[in-house]
């Protein structure tokens, strides 16, 4: 048994499109959560795990937020306080994929803020694209709601197939003995892209870490590979590429 709060969630992610023309692909792939303040611990424990250093598997702060290599706590309170969500001792978990032999590419990293009766206050959604750009979407979460509901206007460049104007539908299922996140985005004529993230939970320790390590070898550059090879797809089916006019590395928006 794991005396962690972090946790190991496995499953599969799904893609759909449904317009212009239709378009699908899934893949097998697990995802940490990690308890921000339990990372030193877990690379003491686990020594095939390291944090801000090379390993088979590990986990950098230069990955996320102000990607500086700064504190991530530190930079989650700092937002918060930006938009307005007061959280006395705040707990933050954040769920991405570790990175492999150095590598990792996460196209959505989720930050759960918690109060101290481990209630979720906030989520912040981290998005990247293959440009090495970012943008974080900042919500304020209701603590009695089991399924989280948010949606904004998209403020990011992510896919070369789908136009701006655009919209996020966020619908994810509280992390618990599973995860269910599932993005809708839709345009003024109805829903365009599906994208979903399914799990199971697995207390995280060296054996089952290791397990999910064989279990997905090489998983970062099979995720990268795959983007491409998609993309690939999309242009051979004859749908218009989108272009890219601004380039913003790092930028946030506090939503509603």
């Amino acid at each position: 048994m794991s005396n962690f709060s972090s946790c190991i969630y496995s499953g599969l992610i799904i893609h759909k499109r449904f317009k212009p023309k239709k378009h699908f692909f899934s893949y097998k792939a697990f995802s940490l959560l990690i308890d921000l303040n339990e990372i030193e611990d877990l690379e003491k424990k686990i020594n095939f795990f390291s944090h801000n250093k090379f390993n088979i598997l590990s986990f950098y702060n230069i990955d996320h937020g102000p990607r500086d290599g700064s504190s991530l706590t530190k930079w989650v309170k700092k937002n918060l306080v930006k938009a307005k969500i007061n959280i006395n001792e705040v707990s933050i978990k954040l769920l991405c994929f570790p990175r492999f032999f150095g590598y990792v590419f996460n196209p959505l990293s989720i930050f759960y803020c918690y109060d101290k009766h481990e209630q979720l206050r906030a989520v912040l959604y981290e998005v990247k694209n293959t440009f090495n750009e970012q943008h974080t979407y900042v919500f304020r979460s209701k603590p009695s709601s089991k399924i989280i509901l948010h949606k904004c206007n998209k403020k990011f460049y992510v896919s070369p197939f789908i136009e701006m104007k655009t919209f996020y539908n966020f619908r994810l299922l509280k992390p618990g003995k599973s995860i269910n996140i599932q993005i809708k985005q839709t345009d003024s004529h109805g829903l365009l892209f599906l994208a979903q993230q399914v799990g199971k939970k697995i207390n995280l320790n060296s054996k089952s870490l290791f397990y999910q390590f064989l279990k997905h070898p090489l998983m970062s550059f099979k995720i990268i590979v795959a983007i491409h090879f998609e993309a690939f797809r999309l242009w051979s089916k004859g749908i218009k590429l989108v272009k890219k006019k601004i380039k913003i590395k790092n930028n946030l928006s506090l939503e509603k």
